[in-house]
């Protein structure tokens, strides 16, 4: 297991280093800083002492030699936008986000496995007809439209929740639900799936031929056997959270969360705090993929660390 965290550990600063490259040079490629960040009467002269003081006008290579060195320390330079420490404004608006995942995917973890094992118990009876709709309707919702019905609906109709910001625990209900649904969705059609495959295998025909009880059947071997690929997936869905759709619901919600920080950083040009963004991001992403892997050897032994 040592050698296999190690080995997984190098692989992902591989990664994370590709991955701050590509975005690098991108951001370099892409957009004008001078253009976004001083007026439109500024001078040929006022753009080039721009460009010189932040660094810019050198050629990429040495920029990124800086870069990377600059790294060790988590200095990223100042943001272009805020003018202050990039990596602040992310330690700022991280635990937001996370905040907003964390209760949106816990909303669906949690209910995606009741639901699911229920539909899976007798596949084309009406708990399971409900679930699959359920699951396809929250499948087919955009989110950014889920989120401005939930609005219109309860906040501006009801007038019972607040529309957007962060503030009291009644903040956080519409970005988590809007958010919740359709991982929810997508959880619980696999749990369903996984769990009448297992349920229709040779083990489980030979325990209940042997007298062994049904719920002792379901929850200790159908159901811990179809944990691996729900992991697999709730994992996927906090990546891909944290790496995207987050910043539908943020912009939705007014959220000041990361997601809405890399739109605004992107409008803006603002390479410095894009860039901070990435590798913060980029680093939490292999976290996730380590766990994982730790969470499929606890879970079932059998399973081999290459």
């Amino acid at each position: 297991m040592g050698a296999f965290l190690l080995r997984r550990i190098f692989q992902g600063m591989l990664v994370v280093l590709g991955v701050t490259l590509v975005v690098f040079v991108a951001t370099r490629m892409v957009g004008d800083p001078a253009k976004v960040m001083l007026p439109l009467s500024a001078t040929d002269a006022q753009r080039a002492a721009f460009n010189h003081q932040m660094g810019l006008d050198r050629p990429l290579g040495a920029q990124f030699i800086t870069f990377v060195g600059d790294l060790s320390t988590l200095d990223f330079g100042d943001s272009l936008w805020q003018r202050r420490p990039a990596i602040q404004i992310v330690f700022e608006r991280l635990p937001n986000t996370l905040a907003l995942i964390g209760l949106g995917l816990g909303l669906a973890v949690t209910l995606s496995l009741p639901l699911g094992a229920l539909a899976a118990l007798r596949p084309g009876g009406v708990a399971d007809r409900v679930v699959v709709f359920g699951g396809l309707f929250g499948l087919s919702l955009p989110q950014f439209w889920l989120g401005l019905l939930m609005i219109m609906f309860f906040a501006v109709t009801l007038k019972i929740l607040p529309t957007s910001g962060v503030g009291g625990p009644s903040h956080y209900i519409l970005p988590a639900v809007t958010l919740a649904i359709p991982s929810l969705a997508r959880l619980m059609m696999l749990v369903r799936s996984s769990v009448i495959d297992e349920l229709n295998q040779q083990y489980v025909r030979t325990a209940r031929a042997k007298g062994m009880r049904f719920h002792t059947i379901l929850f200790g071997h159908a159901l811990r056997n179809a944990l691996v690929p729900f992991l697999t997936l709730a994992g996927w869905e906090f990546i891909s959270a944290l790496a995207g759709y987050t910043v539908v619901v943020e912009t939705v919600f007014a959220w000041p969360g990361l997601g809405l920080t890399a739109m605004k950083a992107i409008e803006r040009s603002d390479l410095f705090l894009l860039q901070a963004i990435v590798f913060t991001v980029a680093i939490m992403i292999v976290i996730v993929n380590i766990l994982l892997d730790v969470l499929y050897k606890l879970i079932d032994p059998r399973i081999k660390l290459a």
